[in-house]
């Protein structure tokens, strides 16, 4: 990939740092690579891409290298055809305008205007080349053809690119169409007769492949009556061009091309297009020699024009009518014989050539000149033609007037001589329909003229045109005519050529058949038995014969594929021997060419290698090849610094002695450039002084008429002044007026609009003040339920505080309660150590206060934590129970249990109570087990009603501290 594949405007850059340096073709293929590489360019819009293609196509023209700029303009139609058809047919517009000019430019400078070489696709042919050889040409007619010559080849082969280019699709049809003609003017200007003919070769091959595509959006459909139009033109502007360059063969194609596509369109062409048709068609009839079909296209012509062309006039339509007369005068007499044209063999019947130009006319038949000159008078062209024609169609159609005929119409036909008109052309044509029809009316009253008579009668005709007009006569076997140049006279009549001989020969020949024709008949029938019979004799030994040579040939072939397989079997070992062999050579020459290109890449190396063999080079290794190359690259250098000092002292010397002798050459041309000045400025001055006198004097003599005119001049100033002072009062009176007018309707119209806007104004203030009224009234509401809900929450905090008191004081009693207890227990525990060995009694009283001791721990217990009596399911004492439900009731409203400031949770007790706890646990460690162990954890939390302190159990404790945890980390 290209170095610059990733952005084009770096290659437009590089491009341009060649051209600056000289170097075009390197700039031309670094902006190839821009179009070559597909995979990227198709992401480039053609803002990027435009520039490109116009240096590249500039590049192009300049190198006269047509066929890499027609792949740079495959590459961008493919791009951009469907997507921007606007930048590609700038692209090849500005294409085609260079090298045109480029081609104009040549022109101008070489002296011969048009080439002289016949094929431009084949310039060098061995004629021009051994011509060239023999023939002396001069300096100038080499240079012509070295300046000229290329710019006209590269210009016709941009012009076949294009077209190629843009033949198939729709967006560009008019592109192409300009094209087209724009290579007809090409041919016309530099007279390319050869290049034209290819140029309709290949448009027709052109229209050929489009009617043979499928049908798609993109593709030109000869169904489309635009495609129809652009085609018409394009056919009609080859037709013009072809008679311009007097191509009739061309011309007569582009008349068939013309009709093929009017058949095409579903409707008719318009008439302005009809009647150059039909123009164009005559003429080239006309150059055919079909004076027939030339005056059916001018009548046809002539119908159109006068039923379409609204205001033609009178003169116009004269003029056209006498035309039409003298063409189908002009045509000649038809055969008295026209069967005897089937016998001829031909590739054509005349009929069968006539019917396919008739087509051309859209005609259902081919026109004689009977049915034409019936046309000619059921059109009135007759009528409406000038006198002198009208006068000429009764002396050759109507009267019988043989000894005047030619003498009247050579009244009519020499003024038409020499007048440069469009009739002159038919003068002859008539004259010879005049000589024709003198003869046969001549033919009518005698039987022999003498053949000076004849001349005489025929004024303008000279002898020798005059047998030939009775040989054609003859030869087309409308009349028998015999000329006997001993009498000099000429003779009529049916029995010219037989004599009594020829006669009785003829009736012999005839008695002669009569007499052999059944005999003949039989001979001729039992000979053609005898050739069937042969026939069918030849096909069975045929047969037979085929037979067995195909039994042969099938031995032999199935002998020769045995020879041949066992000759493919030993080539094919053969073959895998060589094959073996050969890769193993294979691989020792890729390891010898891998080593000798490692060398190559150096210059070094490449001398090195210049001057040793390749057996050499085989026997010695890279190390010594390495060093032979150092030992060149040392010597290389060492020469390189002594020519370069050698260079230096020479360039010393001889800037030295350059100075030396220049020196006194500047002083002397320092002084002939001082002495040249002061003249210049001396003859200067002289001239400026002069001028400087004369402009004095004309100034003098202005400034002396100027003063005569002053007087004059204050008088109509002053005149002109009062005048237009006058209109201007009058005017401003006026405007004063509307002035006026104006002012009272404006203030009218902006008092109107301050009242309606103070009312607006009013409105919105209102508006306004009743939105502020609002949303005070809703501030104060706000601000009010704000100071409730303060005053609320505070009366709540007071009472929360109050209850709390309460409860630590009466914590504060049942912990003393409980430390008394506790001490009691202990010194009981004590005193029980000490009497361990009493007798049974006192262990029995022992046991009787430890369980009433024990049952009155319980009844506490019980009372911290559920508030009821000594049972669990009993409810409190009568006297607290009204205490016990105040408490819980205000508890649940104000939310003590759930409350962090009083120090109760669901599950907690007092500080007394988790230390009652941990002595009974330690109680029941020394081997005596608590009614207490045996509660579950839920009942143990519960808070009894003794029990009024804000302090909790370790459990409780650490729920709490979980449940903090918990709600810190949500």
């Amino acid at each position: 990939m290209s170095r610059y594949s990733q952005r084009p405007e770096n290659a437009l850059k590089r491009a341009n740092e060649f051209l600056e340096v000289g170097r075009p073709g390197r700039a031309l293929d670094t902006l190839y690579e821009v179009f070559r590489n597909k995979k990227w360019a198709y992401n480039w819009s053609e803002s990027v891409l435009e520039p490109i293609m116009f240096k590249y196509l500039e590049l192009c023209v300049d190198l006269k290298k047509s066929h890499i700029a027609k792949e740079g303009l495959f590459q961008y139609r493919n791009m951009f055809q469907s997507v921007n058809v606007g930048s590609l047919e700038n692209v090849i517009r500005g294409y085609l305008r260079s090298a045109e000019e480029r081609t104009e430019a040549a022109r101008e400078q070489s002296q011969q205007a048009v080439v002289d070489i016949d094929d431009l696709d084949n310039l060098a042919t061995p004629e021009s080349i051994l011509l060239s050889a023999v023939s002396g040409e001069d300096a100038q007619d080499r240079s012509d053809r070295t300046i000229l010559t290329p710019w006209v080849k590269f210009l016709w082969e941009s012009y076949c690119q294009c077209l190629e280019l843009l033949r198939t699709n729709a967006h560009v049809e008019t592109l192409y169409h300009d094209i087209a003609k724009m290579a007809y003017q090409f041919c016309l200007k530099y007279n390319r007769k050869t290049e034209f003919r290819k140029l309709c070769d290949k448009l027709r091959k052109h229209l050929e492949d489009i009617a043979k595509l499928p049908p798609q959006t993109v593709n030109v459909s000869l169904s489309n009556p635009e495609t129809q139009q652009y085609n018409l033109e394009t056919r009609l502007c080859q037709l013009d061009y072809a008679i311009q360059m007097e191509l009739w063969q061309e011309a007569y194609k582009a008349t068939e091309d013309i009709h093929n596509l009017m058949s095409l369109a579903k409707k008719s062409p318009v008439p302005k297009t009809m009647a150059n048709y039909y123009q164009k068609l005559a003429m080239v009839f006309w150059k055919a020699g079909y004076n027939l079909f030339h005056a059916a296209a001018l009548l046809k012509l002539f119908q159109l024009s006068k039923e379409m062309k609204k205001n033609i006039t009178a003169e116009e339509l004269q003029k056209m009518a006498s035309r039409v007369l003298l063409a189908t005068l002009a045509v000649p007499l038809p055969s008295a014989h026209p069967e005897f044209d089937r016998f001829i063999e031909t590739d054509k019947s005349p009929y069968e050539k006539a019917q396919k130009l008739a087509i051309l006319l859209s005609l259902p038949a081919p026109p004689t000149r009977i049915s034409l000159m019936k046309e000619v008078v059921r059109h009135n062209v007759v009528t409406l033609a000038s006198e002198d024609l009208r006068n000429l169609y009764m002396w050759l159609e109507v009267d019988f007037q043989p000894l005047e005929l030619c003498k009247r119409v050579e009244t009519v036909t020499d003024p038409l001589i020499g007048s440069g008109s469009e009739l002159e052309g038919y003068v002859a044509p008539v004259r010879e329909v005049t000589l024709a029809r003198l003869i046969r009316q001549l033919s009518q009253i005698y039987e022999t003229l003498e053949y000076k008579r004849l001349l005489e009668l025929a004024s303008y005709c000279k002898p020798f045109h005059m047998e030939r007009v009775l040989v054609d006569l003859v030869r087309h076997n409308d009349m028998q005519i015999r000329i006997d140049h001993g009498k000099g006279c000429i003779q009529f009549g049916m029995d010219l050529s037989e004599s009594d001989e020829c006669k009785q020969i003829h009736q012999s020949l005839i008695r002669h058949h009569h007499e052999t024709k059944d005999k003949e008949h039989q001979r001729i029938l039992a000979r053609h038995k005898i050739i069937e019979d042969r026939k069918e004799y030849l096909e069975r030994l045929n047969t037979v014969r085929e037979e067995e040579e195909a039994r042969r040939a099938d031995e032999i072939a199935r002998a020769a594929a045995a020879a041949e397989a066992r000759r493919l079997d030993a080539e094919r070992e053969e073959r895998e021997k060589r094959r073996q062999e050969s890769e193993l050579q294979a691989i020792k020459d890729r390891n010898f060419k891998e080593k000798m290109q490692q060398i190559s890449l150096t210059a070094h190396g490449q001398k090195v290698l210049k001057k040793l063999n390749e057996d050499a080079l085989k026997n010695m290794d890279a190390d010594e090849i390495a060093a032979k190359e150092a030992e060149e690259l040392a010597k290389e250098r060492a020469e390189l610094v002594q020519k370069l000092k050698n260079r230096r002292k020479q360039m010393d010397y001889f800037e030295r002695a350059k100075r030396l002798e220049e020196i006194p050459l500047l002083e002397q041309a320092w002084k002939e450039k001082q002495i040249h000045d002061k003249k210049f400025w001396e003859l200067q001055e002289a001239e400026r002084i002069q001028l400087a006198n004369q402009e004095r004097k004309l100034a003098e003599q202005n400034r002396e008429r100027l003063a005569r005119m002053k007087p004059d001049m204050d008088i109509f100033l002053g005149e002109m002044k009062e005048r237009r002072t006058a209109e201007f009062q009058v005017k401003l009176a006026i405007f004063e007026e509307e002035l006026v007018d104006i002012r009272k309707e404006r203030l009218a119209i902006r008092k109107e609009e301050r009242r309606i806007a103070l009312i607006k104004q009013r409105e919105e203030e209102k508006r306004r003040k009743e939105e502020e009224e609002w949303l005070r009234k809703e501030e104060e509401r706000k601000k009010k339920e704000e100071e409730e809900r303060k005053k609320k929450e505070e009366e709540e905090r007071l009472a929360n505080l109050a209850r709390q008191e309460q409860l630590e004081r009466q914590a504060e009693i049942q912990r003393k309660k409980e430390e008394e207890v506790q001490r009691k227990l202990e010194e009981k525990n004590k005193s029980l150590s000490s009497n361990s060995a009493s007798s049974s009694w006192r262990n029995v009283d022992k046991n009787k206060d430890e369980s009433k001791l024990f049952g009155s721990a319980r009844d506490s217990k019980d009372r911290r934590e559920g508030g009821f009596g000594r049972n669990r399911d009993d409810g409190p004492p009568s006297e607290r129970r009204s205490l016990f439900n105040n408490r819980g009731n205000e508890e649940r409203k104000g939310g003590v249990f759930s409350s962090r400031d009083s120090g109760w949770n669901r599950g907690g007790g007092g500080s007394s109570s988790g230390a009652f706890d941990k002595n009974f646990k330690d109680g029941s460690r020394d081997g005596v087990r608590s009614a207490f162990d045996r509660d579950t954890p839920r009942k143990r939390e519960i808070p009894s009603s003794n029990d009024q302190g804000g302090g909790s159990s370790w459990r409780t404790i650490r729920a709490q501290d979980s449940e903090d945890k918990r709600k810190a980390a949500k």
